[in-house]
């Protein structure tokens, strides 16, 4: 008798919360002017991660706009990375790793293949039998990610950047914790019941006035060991001993060469707002036919480069770069050694700087790249060995031909970070703690590239902040990462400048996993909407298995899988 009297109570709770929710959705419409362009889930930034949460809220029955600020979609994956960082493969599944699986089945075509023959390319990140490929050409990796959105009805919006100025209409909130509208430079209006933030910079979040960091936290804060000043883990990446760092040798007064930190490096573990180095990644080739040359840029600086020549000089042998081969000829080439392709020093301004800044560091980036390879391939002071190998190469004619051959996208390895609901850290790494609420796993080293450069107690320059460890196997994510505290924003997710320390966020920050994060992100969304419920008060045991039934891996197996 006392079950049967409960169940009309029930179903009458179960219909009053329907209604609810339906009301709060209609006022969210609402508050929203007539002319805005609405839809149920609203994602800013056009990178894979915003790909991965276009398709799955899609396949989720909602509407959905993706909108990019640039005219190009797959930000780092369809802009040079193509050497996959992976760390274990099998962590990786989902969306992720059904975009792996095109890229292979699109190189199984014999014509794919332009510069060589497909049984000449032996892939460094490959196994035998695998039904994914992990490495690919740029312009590819953006075919197949517009493939995939071309197969939804989401809306893609290019070109257009958000309002970000102090006291613009960035951002409207209702009650200072739900996003009502967001509006464009242009004026244009994008209103939605959820907002996914998948930029590198984070600026949907920071606009929303979301809590967030930039730097590197004092290990004491969250009672870590590889957080703060890394004076003591400055071995890898390193320059040569004892370089002089000034323009005139040994002539204080003529001042440091550029790039050396005054007021570096700081205390040992303590925190610090310097944000680690940037780069572009290059897609280069050795098929003379399809090579662009190295091209000296108009305002090249001989001394920006005479920290590079002292360490030839100092006794360094290697060519100051890492290209891993792709298919046709090309490389995906990176960061290598102690003056190489990363810019140090020169990303500080990025994560909150504004669009007029972004665009002058990109060009000081991209003309820092040009004039090292320049100077590579025709410096005197450089090896000849290495002159001969780097002129060996050059852009790639076919990759990039919007921009001379040149990425449009930055490697913004990290920007800001939200300090939302759980902070990811060192400890969850290493398996010192594991959440029980999982959306996806990271499995990749701990890893920060070079942050300073400094003097050491002799005088002599020194790199600081490069910080590599790993031995440890896949960890779960929090879904308590990818969302802000409650009272400050509770329609908004945010999987890619998602919650984490600095060296955590080291191991996490991976197209593959970011990807991952995204769609996780975007089934969240969506729940939350059907439910009528703040994206922090989602159920977990229903998020979960929706992401386990779409192909989401969020325990590590057993038997461990490699690379």
């Amino acid at each position: 008798m006392t079950r049967k009297s409960k169940r009309p109570f029930v179903a009458a709770n179960h219909s009053l919360a329907l209604v609810l929710a339906c009301a709060i959705h209609l006022l969210s419409g609402a508050l929203a002017r007539a002319e805005d362009d609405f839809y149920d889930v609203v994602i800013y930034g056009g990178n894979a991660a915003g790909v991965a949460a276009a398709v799955q809220a899609d396949r989720m029955g909602k509407s959905v706009v993706l909108i990019e600020p640039s005219r190009h979609i797959g930000g780092l994956t369809s802009g040079g990375l193509g050497a996959t960082d992976i760390g274990n493969k099998s962590a990786i599944g989902g969306i992720s790793r059904e975009f792996y699986r095109r890229v292979k089945r699109y190189y199984e075509d014999a014509a794919a293949w332009k510069q060589q023959r497909r049984d000449d390319y032996r892939s460094p990140r490959q196994a035998a039998g695998e039904d994914t490929m992990w490495t690919f050409e740029p312009h590819v990796a953006e075919k197949i990610l517009r493939n995939m959105l071309a197969e939804t009805k989401a809306v893609v919006v290019y070109g257009e950047r958000l309002d970000r100025r102090k006291n613009g209409p960035g951002v409207l909130k209702h009650n200072d914790a739900r996003i009502v509208y967001i509006t464009m430079e242009s004026g244009r209006k994008f209103s939605g019941r959820r907002y996914l933030d998948c930029t590198y910079e984070g600026d949907l979040m920071a606009a929303a006035g979301v809590s967030y960091t930039v730097g590197r936290e004092a290990n004491a804060t969250y009672g870590e060991t590889l957080n703060g000043v890394q004076t003591a883990h400055a071995k890898e990446h390193q320059l040569q001993p004892g370089i002089d760092p000034y323009v005139r040798p040994g002539d204080k007064a003529s001042g440091l060469l550029p790039g050396i930190d005054p007021n570096g490096p700081g205390e040992e573990g303590g925190a610090d707002r310097r944000v680690q180095a940037y780069c572009l990644r290059m897609c280069v080739t050795d098929a003379a036919e399809n090579r662009l040359p190295w091209t000296k840029p108009a305002d090249y600086d001989p001394l920006q480069y005479e920290l590079l020549l002292r360490n030839f000089e100092a006794g360094e042998t290697r060519a100051p770069w890492s290209p891993t081969m792709m298919p046709n000829r090309k490389t995906d080439t990176n960061n290598n050694y102690g003056f190489s392709t990363d810019f140090l020093g020169a990303s500080y301004g990025w994560p909150d700087g504004d669009y007029a800044t972004r665009q002058r560091l990109y060009r000081e980036h991209l003309s820092y790249q040009q004039g090292l390879m320049w100077t590579l391939s025709n410096d005197p002071r450089v090896p000849e060995k290495i002159r001969r190998k780097v002129s060996r190469w050059g852009p790639a004619k076919d990759e990039f031909a919007d921009n001379g051959g040149w990425s449009h996208q930055l490697y913004v390895r990290e920007a800001r970070r939200m300090i939302g609901q759980y902070v990811m850290t060192q400890h969850d790494c290493q398996g010192r703690r594991k959440v029980e609420d999982s959306i996806g796993l990271a499995a990749y080293t701990m890893d920060s590239h070079n942050v300073q450069r400094h003097l050491d107690a002799n005088g002599h320059v020194r790199n600081e902040g490069d910080v590599q460890v790993g031995g440890f196997g896949p960890y779960p994510i929090a879904y308590r990462s990818i969302v802000p505290k409650q009272r400050e924003c509770d329609n908004l997710l945010v999987p890619v400048c998602m919650s984490a320390s600095h060296i955590a966020y080291g191991s996490i920050r991976m197209e593959p996993v970011f990807m991952v994060l995204g769609q996780s992100a975007a089934t969240a969304a969506c729940q939350s909407i059907d439910a009528g419920a703040d994206v922090q008060d989602v159920d977990m045991a229903a998020l979960q298995k929706r992401l386990r039934n779409d192909g989401q891996v969020l325990e590590a197996s057993r038997k461990r899988g490699g690379d």
